[in-house]
């Protein structure tokens, strides 16, 4: 591998290890990773935040392994559950009674009363008999579409869908088929092809890269003229989406024809975890088959108590959604002005698609940093490699002026370089 070509790897390239030893990784990916360009890209990874996750807070750096203060614009705690005065109270009273963990699987010894209530009360919410709750949202889906589908069955799932999703798949044996983002006339000829199969439909509320919402009507039409089941996976648009925050179901008004309306708990709820909810009859079922439910400790008790307060917080009225609202409008019409390339965003995640070099992503997500701007890159393979882009998520406790300032920062160090403003 010559120096020269090291840029047009990504970690794509390595998913296969040719070395005898399997404790060994390739070394071509140890050149690679070696390589100070491409080390400079991964220290954007992983680097800790001093503190709770608000809008201005401090990180330390991966580039120079200083502290410094940031506008938080990475965030999935959408509504500021995670640090709500009476959420952090629930989950420290809990913490004296309950203590530290669960200790113990749900189906032995890991159910506590404060799991029984809370499945409870997500069910009530999303109006359904049952709710079952996992100790993350990947083992959720995970979990669900194992209890749900076998070999033999087919699993239809929007091309955008989350890798969870991919993985349960595996998980079950089912075969795995993708149809067109967000278009149901894909669908529909991919349902037909797969006719006399078992099959079940996936698709998301809002989708985590592009911020685009799932055209449930539309695409519910199609699953009803071939009498397949719908699964939503509403990680980023439960709370956040619906007059009382029931998620997109509640957005179109479809809640009666979903069959399987699946959440997590590490967004707008601030906590950690994940939830299905659906026909009592269906959850048992799931319950009994899903690995990472049988075979995972349960979710601590005292992050469930803060997860009912929270769930409490966000449904006693509508005044986190419609601040989250409002400054989703504010950044968005800012962004709109710098002519950047916000894809098909209709949530409070917003892309900036910067297009195919990987380099130039770094480079501008280096000056944002500089400037005190946490917006971190994403890059192929977790998106298209001519999509290239920064994620912004949008939270209820940004201020107009953390707003502005981000998106000064923003006309600075990325619409300029691109080209889409006049020079200062």
């Amino acid at each position: 591998m010559h120096p020269d070509d090291l840029l047009k790897f990504s970690l794509a390239d390595f998913t296969y290890n040719d070395s005898p030893n399997v404790m060994d990784p390739p070394q071509d990916f140890e050149r690679w990773v070696g390589d100070p360009r491409i080390g400079m890209a991964m220290s954007f990874f992983e680097q800790p935040l001093q503190g709770a996750p608000t809008p201005r807070m401090t990180l330390r750096q991966g580039m120079s392994g200083e502290n410094r203060q940031m506008i938080n614009l990475t965030s999935y705690n959408y509504l500021g559950l995670s640090t709500h005065p009476e959420v952090v109270a629930a989950a420290v009273e809990a913490l004296q009674t309950y203590g530290l963990g669960a200790s113990g699987a749900a189906m032995l010894s890991g159910t506590f009363d404060q799991h029984q209530r809370f499945a409870e009360e997500l069910a009530a919410f999303k109006g359904r008999e049952a709710c079952l709750l996992f100790p993350s949202g990947y083992a959720g889906n995970l979990g669900a579409i194992q209890g749900l589908l076998q070999r033999g069955d087919v699993l239809v799932i929007d091309s955008k869908c989350h890798r969870s999703v991919v993985d349960g798949a595996k998980l079950s044996g089912a075969k795995m088929v993708s149809f067109e983002h967000n278009n149901p006339a894909s669908l529909d000829q991919m349902l037909e092809r797969h006719a006399g199969k078992r099959r079940l439909v996936v698709v998301e509320g809002v989708y985590s890269m592009d911020g685009d919402i799932a055209e449930l009507p539309d695409i519910l039409d199609v699953c009803e003229s071939h009498d397949v089941p719908l699964y939503i996976d509403e990680a980023h648009s439960s709370l956040v989406f619906g007059e009382t925050g029931k998620g997109l179901v509640e957005h179109f008004g479809v809640e009666d024809r979903v069959g399987v309306d699946f959440g997590t708990l590490s967004k707008s709820f601030g906590g950690i975890g994940g939830f299905v909810c659906g026909d009592a009859n269906l959850i048992q079922y799931i319950k009994c088959y899903a690995s990472p439910f049988q075979f995972s400790c349960a979710l601590p008790p005292a992050v469930v108590a803060a997860m009912r307060k929270a769930l409490e917080v966000a449904t006693r009225d509508n005044s986190l959604r419609e601040k989250l609202w409002k400054n989703v409008n504010h950044f968005r019409s800012n962004l709109e002005a710098l002519n950047l390339d916000l894809g098909g965003s209709r949530s409070q995640v917003i892309p900036i698609i910067v297009g195919s070099s990987g380099e130039e992503l770094i480079q501008l997500a280096m000056a944002a940093q500089q400037r005190g701007l946490f917006l971190q890159p994403i890059d192929f393979p977790a998106v298209e490699a001519h999509a290239r882009r920064f994620r912004i998520s949008v939270s209820s406790q940004l201020t107009p002026e953390d707003i502005d300032e981000a998106a000064t920062i923003i006309e600075d160090v990325i619409a300029r370089p691109l080209g889409l403003v006049g020079a200062a």
